[in-house]
């Protein structure tokens, strides 16, 4: 019985599967930020380079290369 109440005690005063919960869960965070953060640097590098190409379009000289070719 004594070894019984020990180990229930021991297993009570664990905490290594929390930290590995908790350390779980920060990667998940870190992960969906990062993922965040390159999907919203992907639109603006969009966003910027399509107003490049409509700039150029609208320009006197020069042109934006649409799928390889050149506007008419």
């Amino acid at each position: 019985m004594k070894k019984l109440m020990t180990m229930a005690r021991q297993f009570r005063d664990d905490e290594n599967g929390a930290a590995m919960v908790e350390y779980s869960i920060l990667v998940g965070v870190i992960a969906t930020a990062t993922i965040l953060v390159i999907i919203g640097i992907g639109l603006w590098v969009t966003g910027a380079f399509t107003e490049l190409c409509n700039n150029l379009d609208s320009a006197a000289v020069g042109a934006c290369q649409v799928n390889g070719t050149a506007p008419v």
